[in-house]
């Protein structure tokens, strides 16, 4: 990967791509330390030191955002917006017959899709901002910070508005930062943004445990969580490029004078076909009952019962829920974003077969089979992945939203490999030396 890295500085239209994704991360990272209008910054400071490793119901949102969440800047929402817009039009292409058509239309219905899912975002980015500065002038964002009352001292209605658009178009220049790194940087934009933010709350979270440690001043608990990681990172690499490959012949057609088919290829599917997906998916319904809980008024049985077992991440039921909908959503997805049904009639159109396998209905039953055999161990390695954090939660009394677990590891090392996989392919395709040297 270093090697890699090298060789592309070495190539000049490289290194102005990569310079170019540099100079846009460093915006990024700017834009998450500048607070909005009507907040007090002292009192913010105080609060999120007071719940440093404690940080609730907002922990993974505050992860996505780069620490930038509890920070309440500019980019407090960072792109998290995007990203529920985007799974929302993903899941609704398969619900809504006009979002299909448009999706096999090609690049304009792409293009159409893509606009889209910025006016969604936009939405959503007005609505979450509006949440989150109802949050914070209540008090509940920080629970029990002495000075949570004061984060915002002036409730005026006028502030409010502009709080919640200074939040909004930090969101939109966020997707437009993002975009700006698709068309003119290495890798995916929205991906690298969402690593950065990931990686920018490492050193605080390993130095938090260093801190509460008690074994050698906390350094053996420091140098496990290390350890912790490098296996975790070696197991998600491993899974993450393990896939079934169902071999595909084409047979031969003849087209006038000449002879076209006969070649031979497969379908790779992922034991993760998933993603990171699943996890989210789950993280976000689990929030839910606790959100509400937290805001509803009196003290009923029910809010009672959430409180208790639902807003722990070590407690019995929480875990089991979050690892059930975590094999749940991971079905649920790959359901709707491979259907073997379509992959079987292009097979056909194009005269392509399974050996051994008829063309048409069979091959769609024979990828359906495979499609679910495979998706048992990936649910299930997710699960395991996302339980580790809880783990620490009771081992070293870490933070649920531990730096090395569940959904910041499977995001950054499904992103670092795909960006290396890029500039491999860039540099091969600047540097081919051919067959004979």
């Amino acid at each position: 990967m270093l090697t890699a890295f090298a060789r592309a500085f070495r190539t000049p239209d490289l290194r102005k791509k990569l310079l170019f994704t540099l100079g846009v991360i460093v915006v990024y990272r700017v834009g998450t330390h500048i607070p909005i209008p009507g907040v007090n910054y002292k009192a913010v400071q105080t609060c999120v030191t007071e719940a440093s490793g404690n940080q609730g119901l907002f922990g993974l949102v505050n992860m996505f955002s780069g620490g930038a969440l509890l920070q309440i800047t500019i980019f407090a929402l960072g792109i998290m917006p995007y990203i529920t817009a985007s799974i929302i039009l993903q899941l609704l292409t398969v619900v809504i017959p006009r979002l299909e058509a448009l999706k096999k239309e090609g690049q304009a219905g792409t293009a159409k899709i893509t606009q889209y899912t910025r006016y969604l975002t936009v939405a959503l980015a007005i609505l979450q901002g509006t949440g989150l500065v109802a949050t914070a002038r209540s008090g509940a964002l920080f629970s029990g910070c002495t000075v949570a009352g004061n984060i915002v001292p002036d409730q005026a209605i006028f502030t409010t508005i502009t709080m919640v658009i200074c939040m909004t178009a930090g969101t939109a220049f966020v997707m437009w930062l993002g975009e700006l790194i698709t068309d003119r940087g290495i890798g995916n934009g929205m991906s690298i943004l969402m690593f950065i933010s990931i990686a920018a709350t490492f050193p605080s979270a390993l130095w938090a445990i260093k801190k509460q440690g008690t074994l050698a001043g906390g350094w053996i608990e420091f140098g496990t969580v290390i350890l912790v990681g490098l296996v975790m990172v070696a197991l998600v690499v491993f899974v993450e490029q393990a896939q079934r490959r169902i071999p595909v012949q084409y047979a031969k057609r003849m087209i006038g004078r000449r002879s076209y088919g006969g070649t031979s290829t497969y379908i790779p599917l992922k034991v993760n076909q998933a993603g990171v997906i699943p996890v989210i998916f789950a993280s976000s319904l689990l929030y839910i009952p606790a959100l509400i809980a937290q805001f509803a008024g009196g003290d009923s049985g029910w809010k009672r019962w959430i409180t208790a077992n639902l807003t722990k991440g070590d407690h019995p039921i929480y875990i089991s829920l979050y690892f059930l909908l975590i094999v749940f959503f991971a079905f649920f997805y790959v359901a709707i974003s491979f259907n073997p049904e379509e992959v079987a009639d292009n097979m056909k159109k194009y005269g392509g077969f399974i050996p051994g396998i008829r063309a048409g209905r069979p091959t769609a039953e024979y990828l359906s089979y495979v499609l679910n055999r495979i998706t048992w161990p990936g649910s299930l390695y997710l699960g395991l992945i996302a339980l580790v954090p809880t783990m620490a939660l009771v081992g070293f009394g870490a933070s649920q939203n531990f730096p090395f677990g569940g959904t910041s590891i499977l995001i950054i090392v499904g992103v670092g490999l795909e960006t290396v996989k890029q500039i491999e392919s860039q540099l091969q395709q600047r540097n081919y030396e051919g067959f004979l040297r």
